[in-house]
C-alpha cells in the first residue's frame, strides 16, 4: 500500500509545479481582474448591508415616533385653535357706550 509520505510527497511536488507554471501567472491575472470589475460594481460587504439595514430600521422607528408627536401636537394645535374662536365669538358687553 501506499503510504503517507508518498501521498504528501506527490501534493509537494503538484503544489511547486503548479506555482512554478504558466497556471499560477494565469490564477493571479483572473483574480487581479475579478478584483478590478468588482471595485468597478461598488459593491458593499455583507456587514456593511447589515449596519446600514439596521439604521434603517431605527430611522423607520424614530420617523414612526415623530409622526405620532407630529399628530397629537396638530390635534392640541386645533383643540387650542377652537377654543379660541368660540371665546372670540362670544358677545362682548360694551360698557363705553353713551347713555
Amino acid at each position: 500500500m501506499f503510504s503517507k509520505k508518498f501521498f504528501d510527497d506527490i501534493s509537494d511536488k503538484l503544489g511547486d509545479t503548479i506555482s512554478n507554471s504558466p497556471i499560477k501567472d494565469m490564477e493571479k491575472n483572473v483574480k487581479s481582474m475579478l478584483g478590478s470589475a468588482f471595485n468597478r460594481m461598488d459593491l458593499i460587504t455583507r456587514e456593511e448591508f447589515d449596519i446600514q439595514q439596521q439604521v434603517l430600521l431605527k430611522t423607520r422607528e424614530k420617523l414612526a415616533e415623530l409622526e405620532t408627536r407630529v399628530i397629537a401636537l396638530e390635534a392640541l394645535l386645533a383643540q387650542n385653535s377652537n377654543n379660541s374662536t368660540t371665546t372670540a365669538s362670544a358677545p362682548e358687553s360694551n360698557t363705553d357706550s353713551p347713555a
